[in-house]
Formats: structure tokens, C-alpha cells, sequence
């Protein structure tokens, strides 16, 4: 009821961070005793809308954003940065003391060397920590800024959402959520304590949660089959993790 996680997803969860030793069926039988058996009967109308879906692009187009991480008594706030590849749902997060240009700019070095494909664009707000847009005259971009210039030596195509329109980067919204609720329902004692439990997740998520939008493949699966199919777009191999495959 809190998640609203489908079902699958909710099965590596709990597997995860509750029991790991729970079965399909045992999960299974617990959520029909508690009458939520589907999740349809959970969510409002307006969840259960049609979305449009993306126009199908390869390996390669991050959505990057920035999101506030809650203040733990006696150190600094810190900032998780995040890319998403559009195409396998894969994730890469860092967290950083500051969203300023420098950040974001090491955040997009770190993914380049972490990423197995090769980026080929990247979408962002317009914050200042990733284009001075608003800064200049004409409204658009000079090409000066930290984040730019990394895009024009590595063969990055950096585009911007359009002022008003924070939708056109639902794709990492929607995973900010899920780290919302992981937020929401932890108690962190430090900020290394936050930064184990948000990569624990992200790791899950990557390697262990189906995704319905992949055909309820993992990000790392989506990965080895379009690795099988356009090996050009990859600069190393990607490998499974050892644990929880199945």
C-alpha cells in the first residue's frame, strides 16, 4: 500500500530488505489475506490512465536529475545525482555535498567510466548546476558551462527540457520516487549509512527487479540482449552480480 510497487517488484523488496527466504506463493497468499492481491485495487483512477510511452531509442540516452536528500543531525545535506538510460531502465547514482556545475560535471565523468554502452545524449532540467540557459541574453546555452563542455569532448549531445515542462524527465522522476519511498521508510544514523542503503537499492533495482516496461526483464538483462544484438554501442562487457539471480 505504500510502494505500489508491481508485483514482481515487490517480491524482490521483500526478498531484499524483509525476508529472503519469502516465496512467490507465501507473498502471494499474505497480500490476498490483506485483500490487495492486485495491484489495480490500489491505485487511484488517474494512475490507471494510459501513459504514452517513449519513442524507442538504443543504449546511450541518460535522463540525469538532482534530488534533495534529507539532513541528518550533524553533517551537511548531501545531493543525489542520478542517470537513467532511457532504453534498459539502467541506473547510476552518486551522492555529492553540492549541486553545483563541478558536481554535476565529475557526476557525468563517473557515469561515463561506469556506463558499458557509449553515451550518445543526455536530457536535464535547466538547473544551474547542468546549463546557464538562464543566464545568458538569447536564453540559450553559450557552450562555456562545466557540464557542456564535458558533453563536447566526449560526443555528448546535451538537450534541456523545455522551461515549465519538468514531465518531459518523468522517466527519472518516476525512479526518484522509488527513492523516495526508500527514504521514507529507513531511519539512516549517518550520511555513510545513507550512501550503503541508496546504493543497496540501486544495485536491486539494476539487477534484480523486473521492469514491465522491458518485457519484466531486469536493466542488466535489457543490457546483455541489446549487447547480443548491437555489440557496436557497448565499450565493455556487461556482467551479472553475484546473489539473488534467478
Amino acid at each position: 500500500q505504500a510502494l505500489l510497487l508491481p508485483w514482481d517488484d515487490l517480491l524482490a523488496v521483500t526478498r531484499e530488505f524483509l525476508n529472503p527466504a519469502v516465496s512467490r506463493s507465501g507473498l502471494d497468499r499474505c497480500l490476498r489475506r490483506h485483500g490487495v492481491a492486485s495491484l489495480k485495487t490500489l491505485l487511484p483512477p488517474t494512475e490507471k490512465a494510459k501513459v504514452k510511452p517513449f519513442k524507442a531509442y538504443e543504449p546511450g540516452f541518460l535522463h540525469l536529475d538532482v534530488k534533495y536528500l534529507p539532513a541528518i543531525d550533524g553533517e551537511p545535506r548531501r545531493y543525489l545525482f542520478v542517470a537513467i538510460d532511457r532504453a534498459t531502465r539502467w541506473v547510476y547514482v552518486a551522492l555529492k555535498p553540492n549541486r553545483t556545475a563541478l558536481s554535476a560535471k565529475d557526476f557525468l565523468k563517473a557515469v561515463i567510466q561506469a556506463a558499458p554502452f557509449r553515451i550518445q545524449k543526455c536530457l536535464t532540467d535547466n538547473g544551474s548546476e547542468f546549463t546557464d540557459r538562464f543566464l545568458t541574453r538569447t536564453r540559450q546555452p553559450s557552450g562555456t558551462h562545466e557540464f557542456d563542455r564535458l558533453c563536447t569532448e566526449q560526443g555528448i549531445e546535451h538537450r534541456l527540457i523545455p522551461p515549465g515542462r519538468p514531465q518531459t524527465n518523468g522517466l527519472v522522476e518516476r525512479f526518484n520516487g522509488r527513492i523516495e519511498e526508500v527514504l521514507q521508510t529507513h531511519h539512516f544514523d549517518s550520511t555513510a549509512d545513507l550512501d550503503t542503503t541508496l546504493h543497496r537499492y540501486v544495485e536491486l533495482y539494476n539487477h534484480h527487479i523486473p521492469q514491465k516496461a522491458l518485457g519484466h526483464l531486469t536493466p542488466i538483462q535489457a543490457l546483455k540482449n541489446w549487447q547480443l544484438s548491437h555489440p557496436h554501442l557497448f565499450r565493455k562487457k556487461v556482467y551479472d552480480l553475484a546473489g539473488l539471480d534467478m
